[in-house]
């Protein structure tokens, strides 16, 4: 029973981004309450847009932490 997950976008494109987030979140299972998604932010900063406004029903809210290169979805519980 794992409560994290985690999802690297490093290398992708905004495209390929955004099919793996609909993809693991869909997914996603039942047990996971907190998603890691790393995006880096130094080579620009498309990815950490994309993840930063992207919406799922099962994200609750969104934690923007210290490190400017992740994003936390707190996902709702049920």
């Amino acid at each position: 029973m794992s409560y994290f997950f985690k999802i690297d976008l490093h290398g992708q494109t905004r495209e390929s981004a955004k099919k793996l987030l609909d993809s693991s979140m869909k997914n996603l299972s039942p047990d996971v309450r907190e998603v890691e998604v790393v995006h880096g932010f130094h080579q620009g900063t498309a990815l950490m847009e994309l993840v930063r406004k992207y919406k799922h029903p099962k994200i609750e809210k969104k934690i923007l932490g210290m490190n400017q290169g992740s994003t936390i979805f707190i996902i709702k519980n049920k």
